[in-house]
């Protein structure tokens, strides 16, 4: 029997799309859809300090949620999913525990008529699994209020940001939990001022640095460098103004401001990566 050859080529059809087709559903895209509770980031910064909260966010959906799907004393992630973290960027007061920076998990305990809320220092948790109230850093109780409109979703929300603080708020079906979160502004903003200027220094010598390392002008690098330690004279300084001394042909001046980097240099964490150089341009500035 003669087989046509349409009938040929509609089977090699046929066969290469049974063929191709297991390939073309490995390399195909995940379908995005809905989450339950989705991911939410809310952020807020309270004079010069930086705070984020990342949560899962679940909806009412018509169900029972105080004493129901959030059962009474027992330790609730505060949304779904992975637990909530709660970041600061600078020291700061959860209720009236002082906090160090960081990022932290949040849970909470609710009862019928007050609530402990917790930050606790291991923020990699899945839900409250892995809770541990050995490794909480501050605790308080708060109570709860009644709001006049039900929220279907979970939500943090910042209120009430001042250079003293914030409230972070908790909003869910017809709950509302106020948190007060403090922070000493003016002792940040001084710590700031003070580092600022113990690195005065820092600037004409990365100025100096940077023209010695491409070639710049030397006259102009050797200012940067004599103004960098008119300000602070540390080694480093001192072994950039070296440098610029050798390169201008002053081996000797070279040597005795290398020595003073040396003698700076003694206390100094940096400075043992940069002893053997400079005891070798010594030296060679010697011979």
């Amino acid at each position: 029997m003669i087989v046509p050859v349409r009938s040929f080529a509609a089977a090699a059809v046929l066969a290469a799309a049974s063929i191709a087709l297991p390939a073309a559903q490995a390399g195909a895209q995940a379908i995005e859809l809905p989450q339950a509770s989705p991911k939410a980031r809310v952020e807020q910064q309270a004079g010069i300090t930086h705070f984020a909260v990342e949560y899962s966010s679940p909806a009412v959906n018509g169900r029972t949620i105080w004493g129901g799907l959030v059962p009474y004393d027992a330790v609730w992630r505060t949304g779904a999913n992975q637990a909530t973290t709660f970041t600061s960027s600078r020291d700061f007061r959860f209720g009236g525990t002082a906090v160090p920076a960081g990022t932290y998990s949040l849970f909470t305990i609710p009862t019928a008529s007050s609530w402990t809320v917790v930050l606790n220092s291991n923020p990699k948790t899945w839900g409250s699994n892995d809770y541990d109230a050995k490794l909480d850093v501050a605790r308080i109780e708060v109570q709860p209020q009644p709001m006049a409109e039900s929220r279907e979703r979970l939500a943090f929300i910042f209120s009430d940001a001042s250079n003293a603080g914030l409230r972070l708020d908790i909003e869910w079906e017809k709950l509302r939990l106020s948190i007060p979160v403090g922070v000493d502004t003016s002792a940040h903003v001084a710590a700031n001022l003070e580092r600022a200027v113990a690195d005065a220094w820092k600037p004409a010598f990365e100025s100096a640095r940077w023209l010695l390392e491409n070639d710049g002008d030397t006259k102009q690098a050797m200012k940067h460098a004599d103004d960098s330690i008119a300000i602070k004279p540390t080694w480093s300084n001192h072994w950039v103004k070296a440098q610029l001394q050798a390169k201008a042909g002053k081996k000797r001046d070279a040597v005795k401001t290398a020595k003073q980097a040396q003698s700076l240099g003694k206390d100094d964490r940096i400075f043992p990566f940069y002893q053997e150089q400079i005891a070798t341009s010594i030296a060679a500035w010697q011979k």
